[in-house]
Parts: structure tokens; C-alpha cells; sequence
């Protein structure tokens, strides 16, 4: 017996938990290739990954018009973690054993990623991560198409050292893996381009943090020392609706303190009063605004599906978009959904980004990006103000931490290592 769904219908099922979609196709559960779709609905983080969940289903039923995958049709299996980080591990296990999903899209912080690493090892299954994140890590079963360190945060830092002249440096983040390693990774860069210990300022807050005067009150003053401040900001999820406001009742415009976020897009911003960010600077690889045809047909086909002609597109969408792309090519060239075989076959693949370049799966499971700095604009898009003049491969280890600089990942033969160390010639084991 199959039942056939409206989009509507499809999407409303998608918010209450579990539920297998065929993007209004009915056909044998046997004939179907699963997609799992793993990203919080409700909780802290539904105001980020939603919109993705939302991407996944759209970019399954534009396959599926294409004749889907093998001569089989996709279909979505959505889940829920509720922005619960062991959550995350158990729905990651129901997807793969239960569901038997080809792979899975999903996750957004950090620590829900690193929730999730043990179970895709362990039942070998493939994970495709769409956010930027700290790096210091490759694991064999995730392809991270979202940006490392060397592809957002090393970039804006130079943006706002070089363009802007800053000299004193607030890193304000939530206080989960992301911020405290990127962080560390900053504060490491910018002591070794000369800026002095007193000039940093280091600042953590729990997830959904509201209360922000203090802080905001203690930024003001790092900012009086008669030297050019910037705040750069990993705090993630809603936090940054009442951080923002803060900063705009102090006072603190962006020509004062500028602040550049690694988790602030179009998504974040809609829906809000977008007066006091106006100014505020976001680093991604991707924004709406950016002006090609792969862009202006994306947008417009998106906007279709979801029946909302002022919904709006974002980076770690187009890092779905990336990412599901290179999955299709590898199925492709492999024949089949096999794990094994797809890790082979999807090392080296390329596919048009959105921004009129060229998205290229590397060895080390992390792949090709332009770096963009965006302006916020009134209406909750941004101005590029820069962007690199080519893709930057993304970089697994850092090359700024003693401890990572001499370690490489590469999955393919002879080294098919995550963690190999250039000097001892020896791979350290998974990370």
C-alpha cells in the first residue's frame, strides 16, 4: 500500500520526526534509494538547520525529475536530533541500521558532528557536513563541505587586519568545540602577525545565551584602548538575535566595532529586525546576492518548490548543493550506493558551486571554495565587499597550530590516512 503526499503535506510530515518521503512519487519501498536527512527541527539550532532539511527535500525531488539515481527513485528519510548532541548519535544509528540510507546529510555544531563520527565508522556509512567548522579532523566516512579554518576564518581576519586596520581582537563564541578551536587557531595566527597577548580578548557563552550587557558592556571598553577593534564571532544558533540588539542599545555601530560572523546568513536574518546589523560584516563562501546564472536559476527553483518567493538561500544550502551533486557523480561512476565503492569514486570529482566556480572533492575529504566577505544590508542580504580571486582548497589540519602543522589527511593510497604525520612518515589512526 503507498500513499502519495503534497509537497505541503510532505514538508509539514517532515517537522514531526521520522518519516520517509518520496517527494510525491509513490512507488516499491525496494525500487527506492534512501537519502537520511539529519538535521534539528526544534531546539536551539531549528532557526539554522531547518532551512537545510527543507534544502535536502528540494534537491531530492529536482533528482528525482531527472529520472533519479540507478533507475531508482530517492527518498528522503527525515529525523529529528532536537538539537540534542547524543541525540544526534542515536538518530545517526537509526538512520543507517534501521532506515538502511545510502547516506546521510546532516548535522550543523560541531559537537553534534563529532557525536555522530563513532556510529558512521562503526556501521560504515557516509556522512556529508555542510557547515564550516574548526578543522582538525578527517575522518574516512564524512566529506566536509562546509568551509575549514583556511577557507572563512583565517581569510576574514586578514580582510579585517589588511582592509580595515584592526589591531585589537575580541573572539567572542559559543562554548562548544567550533569557537574554542577556531579560536585557538586565531589567537595563535594572530600572535605570530605580531599582535600582542593584551590586544586579545576571548569571551565564551552557553548555547541560547540572552543576556548580553555585561559582555557587550566589556567589549565597549576593549574597544576605548584608542586602537581599531574588531569582534570576530563564532556564536552560533539564536544567540545572536540578542547580541546583536545589545550591541546596537550600547551603541556600538559597525564603523566603531565591526563584527565579522562565521554563523550569521540570509536564514539567520529573516525575519528580524535587521537595523542594528546593518554594516556588520559575515565571512562564507557563498551569499544570495552573488550575481551568476547557477545562482538566479538555483534561487528561483527554490523558491518554487518551497512556495515562497521571499524565502531565502544561504551558504551551508550551497554546501548541500555541493555535496549532493558529488554524491550523485560518485553513485554514478561507481554503479552503485556502496559505501567502499562511492569513497572511491567521489575523490577528484568536480561541480559547479553557485558562485560561478568549481567545487572539487579532494583527497582529504574537504574541497575547493571561494572566500567571500559580505556587508549586511538593510534588507538582510549582504554586499560582497571581497572575495578571493580563486577557490581555496580546504585544509584539514592548520597550519598555524604546532601540534597539526606537520599532519596531512589523504584517503587514497598509498597513505589513506586522516592524520599522517609528515615527519614520522606515519599515520596516527583515524581522527
Amino acid at each position: 500500500m503507498s500513499t502519495t503526499f503534497t509537497r505541503r503535506a510532505i514538508l509539514a510530515a517532515a517537522l514531526a520526526g521520522s518519516v520517509s518521503l518520496s517527494a510525491g512519487i509513490s512507488y516499491a519501498q525496494e525500487e527506492a534509494i534512501k537519502v537520511g536527512v539529519l538535521h534539528s527541527l526544534s531546539g536551539t539550532m531549528a532557526i539554522s538547520e531547518t532551512t537545510l532539511k527543507d534544502t535536502m527535500l528540494f534537491l531530492i525531488d529536482e533528482q528525482n525529475k531527472k529520472g533519479g539515481l540507478l533507475g531508482k527513485k530517492l527518498e528522503a528519510v527525515v529525523v529529528d536530533p532536537a538539537s540534542d548532541w547524543p541525540l544526534f548519535a542515536e538518530k545517526a544509528r537509526e538512520l543507517i541500521a534501521v532506515d538502511e540510507v545510502a547516506a546521510v546529510f546532516g548535522c550543523w555544531t560541531s559537537v553534534s558532528r563529532k557525536s555522530v563520527l563513532p556510529v558512521f565508522e562503526e556501521l560504515n556509512s557516509i556522512l556529508f557536513y555542510p557547515v564550516q567548522y574548526e578543522g582538525e579532523e578527517s575522518q574516512r566516512n564524512v566529506f566536509y563541505t562546509g568551509a575549514a579554518p583556511n577557507q572563512q576564518a583565517i581569510p576574514a581576519v586578514d580582510y579585517l587586519m589588511n582592509e580595515e586596520g584592526v589591531e585589537r581582537w575580541v573572539l567572542a563564541g559559543t562554548d562548544y568545540v567550533y569557537p574554542r578551536t577556531t579560536n585557538k587557531i586565531l589567537e595563535q595566527y594572530l600572535m605570530d602577525k605580531g599582535v600582542a597577548a593584551e590586544d586579545i580578548m576571548i569571551n565564551y557563552t552557553p548555547f541560547s545565551h540572552s543576556d548580553w550587557q555585561t559582555i557587550v558592556s566589556d567589549i565597549k571598553a576593549f574597544g576605548s584602548a584608542g586602537k581599531k577593534t574588531a569582534v570576530v564571532s563564532t556564536i552560533n544558533g539564536d544567540a545572536n538575535v540578542p547580541f546583536y540588539k545589545e550591541l546596537a542599545n550600547q551603541g556600538i555601530a559597525a564603523e566603531d566595532i565591526p563584527v565579522v560572523a562565521f554563523s550569521v546568513g540570509e536564514e539567520e536574518l529573516a525575519g528580524i529586525d535587521t537595523e542594528p546589523l546593518v554594516g556588520h560584516l559575515a565571512a562564507w563562501n557563498y551569499f544570495q546576492s552573488v550575481e551568476t546564472p547557477e545562482n538566479e536559476e538555483f534561487i528561483a527553483k527554490w523558491r518554487e518548490f518551497i512556495g515562497d518567493e521571499n524565502r531565502v538561500t544561504n551558504d551551508p544550502m550551497e554546501a548541500h548543493v555541493v555535496g549532493f551533486n558529488l554524491w550523485v557523480q560518485a553513485v554514478e561512476k561507481a554503479g552503485t550506493t556502496d559505501t567502499d565503492a562511492v569513497l572511491d569514486a567521489i575523490i577528484g570529482l568536480e561541480t559547479p558551486n553557485l558562485t560561478g566556480g568549481t567545487a572539487k572533492m579532494l583527497p582529504n575529504h574537504h574541497i575547493t571554495k571561494p572566500v567571500l566577505i559580505g556587508e549586511i544590508q538593510d534588507d538582510g542580504q549582504f554586499e560582497v565587499v571581497w572575495e578571493t580571486e580563486e577557490v581555496v582548497p580546504g585544509d584539514a589540519w592548520s597550519d598555524f597550530l604546532p601540534e597539526s602543522k606537520m599532519i596531512e589527511a589523504d584517503w587514497t593510497a598509498p597513505i589513506n590516512c586522516g592524520n599522517y604525520n609528515t615527519e614520522t612518515k606515519s599515520c596516527g589512526g583515524a581522527s
